[in-house]
């Protein structure tokens, strides 16, 4: 086949798939992936997402450990910045997180653990709201995006979550923290000062990027990131999963936990 034939079959190609209902084209070299929108032209990140990562149970590059799996890890730095009386503390939780893991009791999660906790959750949009369902704990959120301000200072499990869009980005800041949750199961830990701004953005038909941007003065020495990527899972729906507070481990496997039941 020549070059000159090979190259009209493959303009033929393209704009065949382009014309199948649905389709996206290829983004342009050098030009950020748009994707659909919603009715109110927002970026669609309407669907059912889960994180592929070890986040959940080590958020720094680690080896294997009983009942940890290996992984790269997803801070910007590889090394959270803990103040040195908080790196104290955050050892002291990673030795005894078989009891003082927060999610042990089933309490919520928190953000930005709530994300990569290994169960999926669901996105639905409005044109003043986006709102997660998640499948662990029953969690939600309601990300209010009508310019509304935050409430009050107050102390919530999951915080109160104001955004944003900019571009093809939802930027959300969480303030209200209540300082009783953790960010992974080895001990990474925060206080009720912990003030977080996440970037989700859609880079292809089944993928988002979610940036965090965690600060915290109590705890760390500046402000750091974290960086998890999502999957759209193929399904129609959730599965049920529930726990309630004061329910040792949750009846869930001690896998899950990383850490053996004493």
């Amino acid at each position: 086949m020549n070059s000159r034939r090979f190259a009209i079959l493959s303009v033929l190609a393209i704009l065949c798939l382009s014309a199948l209902p649905g389709a996206q084209p290829p983004a342009a070299a050098g030009r950020p992936y748009t994707g659909p929108r919603t009715p109110d032209g927002k970026p669609n990140l309407n669907g059912i997402w889960q994180a592929m990562s070890t986040a959940h149970w080590d958020l720094e590059p680690h080896s294997a450990a009983d009942g940890i799996p290996a992984g790269l890890g997803v801070v910007d730095g590889d090394v959270i910045p803990y103040l040195p009386a908080a790196a104290a503390t955050k050892k002291e939780n990673s030795a005894n997180r078989a009891t003082l893991d927060p999610l042990h009791k089933c309490y919520l999660p928190g953000v930005p653990r709530i994300t990569y906790v290994p169960f999926p959750f669901q996105i639905a949009q409005t044109p003043k709201h986006v709102v997660l369902t998640y499948e662990y704990a029953h969690a939600t959120r309601i990300v209010y995006t009508d310019g509304s301000p935050h409430v009050p200072p107050n102390d919530f499990w999951m915080g109160d979550s104001r955004g944003h869009w900019e571009k093809n980005t939802l930027v959300v800041d969480v303030a209200n923290n209540n300082g009783q949750t953790w960010l992974a199961i080895v001990g990474s830990f925060h206080s009720d000062a912990l003030h977080m701004v996440e970037r989700w953005t859609a880079t292809a038909p089944d993928h988002i990027v979610y940036i965090v941007t965690i600060d915290d003065p109590k705890v760390y020495t500046k402000p750091w990131k974290l960086r998890v990527d999502f999957r759209r899972q193929k399904v129609d729906e959730q599965w049920e999963n529930a726990v309630w507070e004061g329910n040792m481990l949750g009846g869930l496997p001690q896998e899950f936990w990383g850490a053996a039941k004493k």
